[in-house]
């Protein structure tokens, strides 16, 4: 699997082995648009929960 230029990995030859990762410059860029989509879920999460409840509920009493 491939970081997409989004992430930046550096391997240390050490024991233990150490790993770091961190955004590259384009991954920084997903930050906002991350933290926006963040915001919109916890305003909307609970009517999106609702509406699965109900489509779930809906399906199961028509059987």
């Amino acid at each position: 699997m491939g970081s997409y230029g989004l992430i930046e990995r550096r391997a240390y030859a050490e024991a233990p082995p150490r790993v770091e990762y961190s955004l590259t410059d384009l991954g920084q860029t997903l930050t906002e648009p991350n933290a926006a989509l963040t915001d919109w879920a916890k305003t909307y999460g609970a009517a999106v929960a609702n509406f699965q409840e109900a489509a779930q509920h809906d399906s199961t009493s028509d059987t």
